[in-house]
């Protein structure tokens, strides 16, 4: 579809856990504070703290402010579970039913958040309460997973693998094995069909001299134009670029904005997908994203309005139609997104204030091929059960027509691990790097 001028105006508490502590249990121990900004609470790991149904995200609960790494994210408070467990001398028996026994490795059968198939958590040395544990039964405490396992990986890199490498997705299993990690990983069209390596697609070390990777080294970009800088072979050098056409959304989608109804027609639609299986302490899982659009300013609130989304499977509750990056009023990530303030004031468009300014745009080639704007770094989280197998599917799209593109950079995975709940839902980030 062509598409005419149009303007329309749119739009803690950490839980402790006692530790357990009975006949034929080995190691205890405190799992503690990692980071701040990570998991908020609910009512149980499967996020039941809000409606939920009819499309609706989940509210309510309890909050906590710290999370489990990229690899991993840290917890709170003393003890690294419950103690509920009935623990016995058999070394064959999995006490705790976290699927290994002592003979398997479990070092703590009484604790359920105790195996080889945990992610192990790092000491909190500020909290005076906290004292080491090996969650991770490798002999070894605090010795949590790597930081980083994306350096050097190249821009052009056709590896879905690796495309998960670069969202800090660094431990790789196969369905036999025990433990946590990633089972697979493919390139694909927005409808999770398998897709050719295109230009849509790159691994990036930063956005501009202004904008940084926010953990290791590389984020992925997917674009429904050219993933690249307008410094980089293969750069668009245009507000528009297609090498892929016509696709099939996901059921549910493109989903409108109220009063903004869209097309229902997608285009140039990539996206990376990954299997996972949890750690047997996670609770959940988080990862930042940030997106630009060359829709902005002009066609905020039309049917063109192109959209990322990250698609569970099996749909968390509190998610859209499975998505789980949507703002608070249920928009999705698009122009139309209550976060988008990265742009420079047009007296003719004065609604837009544009509070965080051009600076992230700098040398993106977004602002400067056509005016554009974007979100600052947001963080979406969602809750996920312990040792469940799910599948992730991050996707972008162009609507109604292959022009005015957009980008979204997506990076920072971790688990969340910090004996709290976690609820759906997508926040700035207050101090990204």
């Amino acid at each position: 579809m062509k598409r005419s001028h149009l303007v329309l105006f749119g739009l803690a508490a950490v839980l402790g856990v006692a530790a357990a502590g009975s006949a034929g249990c080995g190691a205890t121990g405190g799992r503690n504070v990692f980071d701040n900004d990570g998991g908020s609470g609910g009512e149980d790991s499967g996020g039941n703290g809000g409606s939920g149904s009819s499309g609706q995200p989940g509210t309510g609960g309890s909050t906590s402010s710290d999370g489990v790494g990229g690899t991993f994210v840290g917890s709170g408070g003393n003890g690294s579970g419950g103690g509920s467990a009935q623990c016995s001398n058999d070394t064959n028996v999995d006490n705790d039913g976290d699927g290994f026994s002592e003979a398997q490795g479990d070092c703590n059968d009484c604790d359920a958040n105790v195996s080889p198939g945990s992610i192990e958590v790092a000491t909190d040395p500020n909290d005076p309460m906290a004292t080491a544990a090996d969650e991770d039964c490798d002999g070894v405490t605090d010795n949590v997973a790597p930081a980083a396992c994306d350096d050097n990986i190249g821009l052009q890199d056709t590896d879905p693998q690796n495309g998960a490498r670069a969202l800090d997705l660094c431990q790789f299993i196969t369905p036999a094995d025990k433990k946590w990690g990633v089972l697979s990983a493919q390139y694909v069209r927005a409808n999770g069909n398998p897709a050719s390596y295109t230009r849509h697609i790159g691994i990036q070390s930063g956005f501009g001299p202004n904008v940084n990777v926010q953990k290791g080294t590389r984020m992925l970009t997917l674009s429904s134009g050219y993933a690249r800088l307008p410094n980089q072979a293969g750069a668009c050098g245009s507000l528009s670029c297609s090498e892929i056409g016509a696709g099939t959304p996901p059921p549910g989608f493109p989903q409108d904005v109220p009063g903004c109804d869209g097309d229902p027609d997608i285009n140039d639609d990539v996206g990376l997908e990954v299997k996972i299986r949890s750690p047997k302490n996670a609770t959940g899982y988080k990862f930042k994203f940030k997106f630009y659009s060359m829709e902005f300013p002009e066609y905020v609130c039309t049917q063109f309005n192109d959209q990322f989304i990250a698609l569970v499977s099996p749909e968390p509750q509190g998610s859209i139609n499975g998505n789980i990056s949507f703002d608070k009023n249920t928009n999705p990530v698009s122009v139309n997104i209550a976060y988008f303030d990265v742009c420079s004031y047009d007296s003719f468009y004065p609604q837009f204030t544009c509070p965080s300014g051009p600076g992230e745009m700098e040398g993106t080639g977004f602002g400067t091929w056509d005016e554009a704007g974007g979100t600052s770094w947001l963080q979406t989280q969602a809750p996920i059960k312990g040792g469940d197998e799910v599948t992730i599917r991050w996707a972008i799209w162009d609507t109604g027509d292959t022009a005015w593109d957009s980008t979204v950079l997506v990076d920072g995975f971790e688990w969340v691990a910090n004996g709290g709940t976690v609820v759906v839902g997508t926040d700035p980030i207050e101090d990204p790097k």
